[in-house]
């Protein structure tokens, strides 16, 4: 069969500018340090007599929650406590009986780690107002989602839509829910959409998918501190904490780190202009795709 066009490869349209931002939940938007997901692993492991670390319950945060924990099971200190405990290495039918404890545990802490994050309701109007559809995916089920959904939007806050892994078919940091947040919002290319969130995981996602990943230092589970003990450090600490954090992020690929939702702002504006920029190279804005 011949190559019709050989000297042209396949390329992404470009994008005059951002069209859409697809926002995580949990430590991003909601829950200050994201700690209802760890508190619940945490009490899941006890039930096993398995104390976690703040930093081992954290550890794969963002993924869906049977991934999280396969992924704490898989970690060196917890398999070897599962093994003196049991005389066996973990399995699948125990991820499945976790599982099931998780998900009632987890109920009971959103309703007491649901609150928006400061700031987060008049920033995503302001997203509004220049033009952004706003999108979201989140490591929960639909039905937890369901949940801060209704509480968020008590808070002034309601995301255009919201994903979650049951409804793509894979979580993150595959990048399924970010491709149906495209279809719902109707926004493509993906030049044209920020990621934002505060995991590695979260800027997988959004890497994986085409788009630009933006991480969230310090109101996170990089941090994992609420907003009360957050600002109750002494100025160096919390400085330390934050630039570790905004490592983690820059080490995970993110195009961008900054400190909390309410400091996107310049971030879209460069994004916009670098845009912009390329699309005068490309030809003229008459190349580019635009709403």
């Amino acid at each position: 069969m011949k190559l019709l066009n050989p000297c042209i490869p396949p390329q992404t349209i470009p994008a005059e500018r951002l069209q859409g931002l697809v926002l995580d939940w949990a430590g991003t938007t909601v829950d200050f340090g994201s700690l209802a997901p760890a508190r619940t692993m945490q009490q899941v492991f006890s039930r096993r007599h398995i104390p976690l670390s703040d930093a081992e319950a954290r550890q794969h945060m963002g993924l869906p929650k049977k991934e999280h924990i396969r992924g704490i099971l898989s970690i060196d200190s917890v398999s070897g406590q599962w093994r003196e405990s049991t005389g066996r290495a973990p399995n699948d039918s125990d991820v499945d009986e976790m599982y099931a404890e998780f998900i009632p545990l987890q109920f009971s802490c959103l309703k007491e780690y649901s609150a928006v994050i400061p700031g987060v309701a008049g920033i995503v109007e302001s997203f509004r107002r220049r033009g952004l559809k706003i999108g979201s995916t989140t490591g929960y089920t639909r039905a937890m989602l369901d949940l801060l959904v209704e509480s968020a939007a008590n808070e002034g806050y309601t995301p255009d839509c919201s994903l979650t892994p049951e409804q793509a078919g894979s979580g993150r940091p595959h990048p399924f829910m970010m491709y149906e947040c495209a279809i719902r919002l109707q926004i493509y290319p993906f030049a044209a959409i920020a990621k934002i969130g505060d995991t590695p995981a979260d800027i997988h996602e959004g890497l994986n998918a085409g788009a630009w990943s933006i991480g969230i230092a310090g109101t996170g589970n990089a941090i994992g501190l609420s907003r009360e003990d957050f600002h109750g450090l002494p100025d160096v600490e919390r400085e330390l904490l934050l630039i570790q954090a905004r490592t983690e992020l820059q080490n995970a690929g993110a195009h961008y780190v900054v400190d909390s939702l309410t400091d996107v702002t310049p971030v879209l504006d460069d994004i916009d202009a670098r845009l912009e920029a390329a699309c005068s190279l490309a030809g003229g804005k008459e190349t580019c795709l635009h709403a």
